[in-house]
């Protein structure tokens, strides 16, 4: 009697491992070569969000930048988790650094302080989200992996309402971010000159 249950547990087991190795396969398959590429994108940006918030709430002279810069960090190390969970479905490694871009953003900040750290801040904040949202919203619009689309769509929210909370905080520091990414109006040191 236990010999036969314990068969029956044995082949329920095998069943839904192999459902569930199913269920992954399918998932990388319908996921496009676009659609790995937004989601490691989406991780480098996020380790470098979570990397800038932690320099703005050490760095920031005023209170609205360091909580921004907090705020940076603990939406993006969630939605970055997150989509980790995504990309282990689609067979996407999780990049282990950030772009030279971003790096490179990273040591313009390192070198300012007060004012024209909050103020370069401020800008590279407003450009990175307003570059964002029109990736996340063009890969929940036309992805191909609906595991994907869904971590886009919800992203594209919270990068909409960072969007808007660092515009907010651009009018009250007198920042004004050009189409071309410039900071105008706000001095020559929030551009790092």
């Amino acid at each position: 009697m236990k010999s036969i249950r314990f068969q029956r547990l044995i082949a329920l087991s095998a069943f839904i491992v192999l459902i569930a190795s199913a269920a992954a396969a399918r998932a990388q398959a319908t996921a496009s070569d676009d659609d790995k590429k937004f989601v490691e994108a989406a991780l480098r940006g996020g380790m470098a969000e979570v990397d800038l918030g932690q320099l703005a709430v050490k760095k920031g002279a005023s209170d609205d930048v360091k909580q921004f810069g907090q705020k940076m960090v603990d939406d993006h190390t969630r939605m970055g988790n997150e989509m980790k969970v995504v990309a282990g479905k689609i067979g996407v490694t999780p990049p282990s650094m950030t772009t030279p871009s971003n790096m490179a953003l990273k040591a313009k900040l390192e070198v300012l302080s007060g004012d024209s750290f909050d103020k370069a801040y401020i800008s590279a904040m407003v450009k990175g989200h307003e570059e964002d949202l029109k990736d996340f919203k063009n890969e929940a619009a036309s992805g191909t992996s609906p595991e994907v689309k869904r971590a886009a769509s919800q992203g594209a929210t919270v990068v909409s309402h960072h969007l808007a909370m660092i515009r907010k905080i651009a009018q009250v520091h007198n920042v004004t971010v050009s189409r071309n990414g410039g900071t105008v109006g706000s001095g020559a040191a929030a551009n790092g000159r």
